[in-house]
């Protein structure tokens, strides 16, 4: 029903900065909220930040000052901008949607993007 794709990923040196970028495709008027979940090797997936349809937005402790989400409703993106990137931040970054019907809700996943913050 509802297909993310993300783009933006890849090997960056701590304290640098990149941004990552994740498109709705399919039943996308059917969307609510969109976010960001990392998972790094041997750790459970955790949610980095998340943003409604309205524009609110939160944050993970973690990165809290480092993070921006946003979201562009026309083009069906929304993206995670992150500065100060720290090796810690290293993980597979996962684009999140929640569709709500009147009967349910749907959560769809992408496939995934790898950052590596390495010197």
């Amino acid at each position: 029903q509802v297909q993310l794709v993300e783009s933006g990923g890849g090997l960056v040196q701590p304290g640098g900065s990149l941004r990552l970028s994740c498109t709705a495709s399919g039943s996308i008027f059917s969307i609510n909220a969109m976010g960001w979940y990392r998972q790094a090797p041997g750790k459970q997936r955790e949610l980095v930040s998340s943003i409604t349809r309205g524009g609110t937005a939160n944050y993970a402790d973690s990165v809290k000052g480092r993070g921006t989400i946003s979201r562009d409703n026309a083009k069906n993106t929304v993206y995670l901008q992150m500065d100060s990137l720290k090796p810690e931040d290293t993980a597979v970054y996962y684009c999140h949607a929640r569709a709500r019907t009147v009967i349910a809700e749907f959560d769809f996943w992408g496939q995934g993007t790898q950052v590596t913050v390495s010197s």
